[in-house]
């Protein structure tokens, strides 16, 4: 069975930095976009940042600058890289993924349960 685990979460101030990562985990063959998503109390979850298979990358506009997602394909894993965070960041991050397991090259999506994010003063 395939999971996502994230992992790197927490508590910082404004200005403060972390990097978020994601493992997958369980028969898998191959591994094609990998996204960040995040959801703030009483808002609605929003696509963060998304990578494709060859590292290409894209960002929703109020992080652009600010985060950078990369992969590393030999270890299934996603990092997000988030610097110079602000208050409007604190969510719950979600790791999102389409996982080949099967010889017919279907792709499957998956979701990791979220891990917080934190910045306060």
């Amino acid at each position: 069975q395939v999971q996502l685990a994230e992992s790197g979460g927490g508590l910082v101030q404004p200005g403060g930095s972390l990097r978020l990562s994601c493992a997958a985990s369980g028969t898998i063959l191959s591994i094609g976009s990998m996204r960040w998503y995040r959801q703030a109390p009483g808002s609605q979850r929003e696509l963060v940042a998304y990578t494709t298979d060859d590292g290409g990358a894209d960002y929703t506009e109020s992080v652009k600058g600010r985060f950078s997602i990369s992969r590393d394909n030999a270890r299934k894993t996603v990092y997000l890289q988030m610097n110079s965070l602000k208050p409007e960041d604190t969510a719950i991050y979600y790791c999102n993924a389409e996982v080949s397991w099967s010889t017919d090259g279907r792709l499957w999506d998956y979701w990791g349960a979220g891990t917080q994010v934190t910045v306060s003063s």
